[in-house]
């Protein structure tokens, strides 16, 4: 197969007005989301707060929330909420639509889906109120950071970390309408790419001060590039299943010979989401004993602390876990199979209806598995090398997924709108006479 010349695709993505635009636009809401990431809440001293999270080094619930939202957590600014409260929304929305058949019902009806996304929007208000007085609470405790704590001072900091945690959700809804769709993934994407190079430059800083070794960092250079081969591999593997869909003449209306298609199943289809699930369960000690200041609680807190013996074999069985739950939230293999024989196509071998969704279950459940090892090693491997190296900071796999992730799904999209552009181009030329197989897109939009 040609490869695509990357000046070629670039030019044409110019010449293409709607992309163009899109691409104008999400890069105008991108610079308004980092703006307002450099824009303090009144009231906190930025210095006192940044030192308190250098010293935890990253870790706990607190550096894991900071990585998503850039930064801003740790800065105190106005978009210190950053999109987690709708991301966890959203979340919540998709279990409910797992385990309650009328939320189910609701998300495969136009109406249905627009409450459920007005749902969405009501919840993600009442868990960014929620976490804004929390991290105010959490503010005042930090030594030096907050010059008159009171009552006035929790109030004003939850409705501006609210307000702007709403704002950044109606940022990342213009992106996904307007733009180049996942607005929420994209601002998680940002912030997460604008600390690569800070922290780039504080490692060759460790290197001349000696707290680095050169060959360490040769081996944790080599460490980086190996995870983010795996990233791209493991994220783009997918096992194809082999299907038949017959086709009728135009004439004499027989069937003609099966048309041969797959239906991909990735391997790692659940993405980050348990490696969040997890580390958001682990930290809960450790916050616990933040948040209460009971020395007891630091103690067992200390037990799940990263590097630990307990914090890898915990953190290894929940990735595990959720990579199999979330899997089956996010995947039915019955919708599958009814989509599948309304098409009249079927599995080689294989039964149509139940006995077909019993082979995809099948299918899924033992690929989930080299999945759910690779989320293990991918969270985990990072910490373990950090430790043994001494390195000062701790390099995350978890980041490295998201980026990738997000990475690849933007460029299929841009991709997919020039394919578009290009089909359009023809068929009003007059050109274009469609031939051969049928894609099976419509298998899976439920169609």
């Amino acid at each position: 197969m040609a490869q695509a010349n990357p000046a070629a695709t670039l030019a044409n993505i110019y010449r293409t007005p709607e992309l163009w635009e899109k691409i104008i636009f999400t890069f105008v809401c991108l610079v308004i989301y980092r703006v307002g990431s450099h824009v303090t809440a009144p009231g906190v001293d930025v210095v006192a707060m940044m030192d308190f999270f250098q010293s935890q080094q990253g870790g706990g619930f607190l550096g894991l929330y900071d990585l998503f939202v850039g930064g801003n957590l740790s800065k105190a600014t106005i978009f210190a909420l950053g999109i987690m409260p709708y991301i966890s929304a959203s979340i919540f929305a998709q279990i409910a639509g797992a385990v309650v058949p009328t939320i189910e019902k609701m998300q495969k009806d136009e109406e249905g889906r627009k409450k459920v996304t007005q749902w969405t929007r009501y919840a993600t208000i009442a868990l960014a109120l929620v976490q804004a007085w929390g991290f105010a609470l959490f503010t005042e405790s930090v030594q030096g950071a907050v010059s008159t704590p009171g009552a006035t001072f929790k109030f004003e900091m939850a409705w501006i970390l609210t307000t702007g945690a709403m704002f950044v959700m109606w940022l990342g809804e213009q992106i996904t309408e307007r733009g180049l769709g996942n607005g929420a993934s994209l601002l998680i994407f940002f912030s997460i790419i604008e600390r690569f190079w800070p922290s780039a430059w504080q490692t060759f800083n460790f290197v001349g001060t000696g707290s680095l070794s050169p060959l360490a960092l040769v081996a944790l250079i080599a460490l980086m590039v190996a995870v983010v081969a795996g990233v791209v591999a493991i994220t783009l593997a997918a096992r194809r299943i082999a299907i038949q869909i017959p086709q009728r003449t135009m004439a004499r209306g027989r069937m003609r010979e099966a048309a041969r298609n797959f239906i991909p199943l990735r391997i790692n289809a659940s993405g980050v989401m348990p490696i969040v699930f997890a580390q958001s369960l682990i930290v809960v000690p450790g916050a616990i004993a933040q948040f209460s200041g009971s020395e007891k609680m630091r103690e067992f807190s200390d037990l799940f602390a990263p590097g630990t013996g307990l914090y890898f074999v915990l953190s290894a069985v929940l990735i595990i876990f959720f990579t199999y739950f979330y899997t089956s939230i996010i995947f039915n293999p019955v919708d599958i199979a009814e989509n599948l024989k309304k098409q009249g196509g079927f599995i080689p071998g294989i039964k149509p209806g139940a006995k077909t969704a019993e082979y995809i279950d099948e299918v899924v459940s033992r690929i989930t598995l080299p999945g759910s090892i690779f989320l293990t090693v991918i969270a985990l491997l990072p910490v373990w090398i950090a430790d043994v190296m001494a390195v000062p900071f701790r390099f995350g796999g978890t980041s490295v997924l998201i980026v990738v992730g997000v990475a690849l799904d933007t460029i299929a999209q841009m991709n997919q709108h020039l394919l578009l552009r290009k089909y359009d181009g023809f068929m009003k030329k007059g050109r274009v006479r469609f031939r051969g197989r049928q894609g099976n897109a419509d298998i899976f939009s439920g169609g």
